[in-house]
């Protein structure tokens, strides 16, 4: 940081020295070198604060991604220990069943018993059985009921210990549900400064962007194209998007500048009011969209010093859904995507960072492909590959059309022969 702060002092010095015209400075240019030398500073704690609020975000989705590991894994030990609290429960439930089923048998053989202890000689008497075997019979049962008592007290021990194993799980459930539920606490406050730190990033760079348009407008650094591919060129550069991928789709929006548009705003509400209702209220979200983007054209061409200007018509459409027209220029953004005439909100801040036009123009034809640019970069269009042109496609267009995207890939691969 040192060294960009000695850099822009010698830059201020020269600019100085330039005006001056290698003589006196007058009070004009020191005031000039003053300003450049307030905005640069101003660019440099943007910088700081940007790279800041940068890290501060990476660190923040770090500590998130983690997080999320942590709840999935806890949310896994807790099923686990749903299922082995049900799979004990079940265990509970058949020993209860097996003692009952003892009992049952164990009461049966009592009755035998009970009715069998009599005088040994009646019976010898009435039965005319042996008295060995009358003897047998009655070790026999005594036997049988000595072990039904023995697995009574077994499955006692058992229910005993599995109840206990039941507790232990239910307490670690009780825990993992208590750490869940932190663990979701822990990520909302993380999902909350990650949401605030993306809007004070946001905000970072829209005064950047107005710092640089400042410091451009003041060193008369504005720039105007002769044509469209001079746009291009110049977009390219400014941005990283290749110049086939921009003609592609200056070609599919626009035919490169060739068709910024046939119809009034009038002529846009008419047709899509005619639509609306037709096919009902349930495009009223659709109706004050149209209504808020008509007052923002409006602030638009105002703003510009127009006193009307044509954009691209309405299509008939279907219950299916509306197709609104209303876009301008050759990169054919809507009024709303472009930013209105206030300049602080949209692509108009980046727009004029690049142009250095303080009141960027959707029919210019260089504030129009700039815009393009922008747009195609941040929807991943910075290389020709068919992938990165695929996922530029379906975030420009909005949804991935085929032949949209054919046309990309056709003038990304043949744009200097096409233009030859």
């Amino acid at each position: 940081m040192q060294k960009t702060k000695i850099i822009k002092k010698i830059f201020v010095i020269a600019v100085l020295f330039l005006l001056a015209g290698f003589g006196a400075i007058s009070f004009g240019n020191r005031a000039f070198a003053d300003e450049v030398s307030k905005l640069e500073d101003k660019k440099e704690n943007l910088v700081d604060a940007i790279a800041d609020a940068q890290k501060e975000l990476q660190t923040s989705k770090v500590l998130l991604n983690k997080n999320v590991v942590q709840v999935n894994t806890t949310k896994t030990v807790l099923q686990q220990t749903e299922s082995d609290i049900a799979r004990k429960q079940s265990e509970l439930e058949m020993l209860s069943n097996r003692a009952k089923l003892n009992k049952s048998i164990l009461e049966n053989y009592l009755q035998q018993i009970y009715f069998s202890n009599v005088d040994p000689l009646v019976e010898l008497a009435v039965t005319n059985r042996q008295t060995h075997e009358i003897a047998e019979n009655f070790d026999q049962l005594l036997s049988i009921k000595e072990r039904i008592n023995i697995t009574l007290v077994d499955i006692s021990q058992n229910e005993e210990a599995i109840s206990n194993v039941k507790s232990e799980l239910a307490d670690k459930k009780v825990e993992h549900e208590k750490l869940l539920q932190k663990q979701k606490a822990e990520q909302g406050a993380i999902v909350a400064d990650i949401n605030e730190t993306t809007a004070t990033l946001a905000e970072l760079q829209k005064k950047f962007a107005k710092v640089q348009s400042d410091l451009n407008a003041l060193m008369s650094a504005s720039y105007d194209a002769k044509d469209i591919k001079d746009a291009v060129g110049f977009a390219s550069d400014k941005t990283g998007v290749p110049k086939g991928v921009l003609y592609g789709f200056l070609t599919q929006e626009s035919g490169r500048g060739k068709n910024v548009g046939q119809c009034t705003y009038a002529d846009v509400e008419k047709v899509s009011l005619a639509g609306y209702k037709k096919y009902g209220k349930k495009y009223q979200a659709s109706i004050d969209r149209l209504y808020y983007r008509e007052k923002l054209f409006n602030n638009i061409i105002d703003s510009l010093g127009y006193k009307s200007k044509k954009v691209s018509c309405t299509i008939p459409f279907s219950s299916a859904g509306p197709n609104q027209g209303g876009a301008m220029g050759a990169a054919q953004f809507m009024s709303d995507t472009w930013g209105g005439a206030t300049g602080k909100q949209g692509y108009v801040p980046q727009i004029s960072s690049i142009t250095g036009h303080s009141k960027p123009d959707p029919w210019n034809i260089t504030d129009a492909v700039v815009a393009m640019a922008i747009k195609i970069r941040g929807a991943g269009g910075t290389s020709d590959s068919n992938s990165a042109i695929k996922k530029s496609v379906i975030n420009y267009y909005g949804a991935f059309s085929q032949g949209y995207y054919n046309t990309v890939v056709y003038w990304a691969k043949n744009y200097k022969t096409l233009l030859d």
